[in-house]
């Protein structure tokens, strides 16, 4: 798919990210995975990001990577994009996007290159060398150590055509308005904090109509409405499940650091998709805070 296709399609419409499915052992269930993908194609998301945070990238080995996006782009071929996670070190970084671009992704989204702290300069010539790379799409997440600010956004764009998007995950307005106001549409943005339906209204208004749901994984339905309503203000939607389902499921999340990605897999095996158990260093949810989430899901109805 071509950078500028890829840009369109992430333009509008819904984005997720499937969990990893491991088995008992904690290895990677190939079958589980791709029936999950079957599952939640059909739901309507623009694109979705395999190996990507809530995906667990931080704990695959570089030959499960490979399995997971064959896996993703065999089975969403023609239905859904699939975008590959890619971070680490940059010469890392690179293998795992080269990898994705062999393999058949649309494109990928960069993540931190993690630990160590990095100047201005330091992550433009990360970000290049990824970018330069490859040929498919890139989107560049800025979270944890990577935090560029306007200008060097606005460079990275000159040199790297592919770059064609922008996911914030940190939530700084004035920043994001800076990069808006500067980089116009030269790029695509995307809303990226966790749980990012409790920001999908302020970001809309300063012009990212776009983001990437968790809770798509186990309340597709709900994830769906819930987009359809901040894209027609309807604001009586909106409150509603602001009230009965996203401010419960954060008070759930947020006992623990790591929950964001646990309490998406509670969720999933608690409606029958079940994608085993989180990774260390992140640790499953307790059996109370697991009925807890029963009880908000089944709320909500039929999905």
């Amino acid at each position: 798919m071509h950078p500028q296709e890829l840009k369109k399609i992430l333009s509008s419409g819904l984005l997720s990210f499937p969990l990893t499915d491991f088995d008992a052992n904690g290895d990677f269930n190939a079958k589980t995975y791709a029936d999950r993908l079957d599952w939640l194609a059909p739901y309507g998301a623009s694109a979705l990001f395999a190996a990507g945070g809530t995906g667990e990238f931080f704990s695959l080995t570089s030959s499960e990577y490979s399995s997971v996006i064959k896996v993703a782009v065999d089975t969403c071929r023609g239905k859904v994009p699939i975008l590959a996670g890619a971070g680490g070190p940059t010469r890392v970084a690179i293998a795992y996007a080269q990898e994705a671009e062999r393999l058949g992704a649309d494109g990928i989204l960069l993540l931190p290159h993690y630990l160590t702290e990095a100047s201005q300069d330091g992550l433009i010539a990360h970000i290049e060398e990824v970018c330069k790379s490859v040929s498919f799409g890139v989107v560049v997440y800025n979270r944890g150590i990577c935090r560029l600010t306007a200008n060097s956004l606005e460079i990275l764009a000159a040199r790297c055509p592919n770059l064609i998007g922008f996911k914030d995950g940190i939530g700084d307005i004035e920043l994001m308005v800076s990069i808006w106001r500067r980089l116009g549409d030269r790029l695509t943005y995307l809303g990226g904090l966790p749980t990012a339906e409790v920001y999908a209204a302020a970001y809309k208004a300063l012009g990212v109509p776009v983001y990437s749901s968790a809770v798509f994984n186990f309340v597709p339905k709900l994830a769906m409405d819930f987009y359809h309503a901040v894209a027609k203000d309807d604001h009586a939607t909106t409150n509603r499940l602001i009230d009965e389902f996203f401010l419960p499921y954060l008070d759930i999340r947020n006992r623990k650091s790591g929950y964001a990605v646990s309490i998406v897999k509670a969720g999933a095996r608690l409606v029958g998709h079940s994608a085993g158990p989180v990774r260390a260093p992140l640790t499953d949810l307790t059996a109370a805070e697991d009925e807890m989430l029963r009880e908000l899901i089944v709320k909500q109805g039929a999905q």
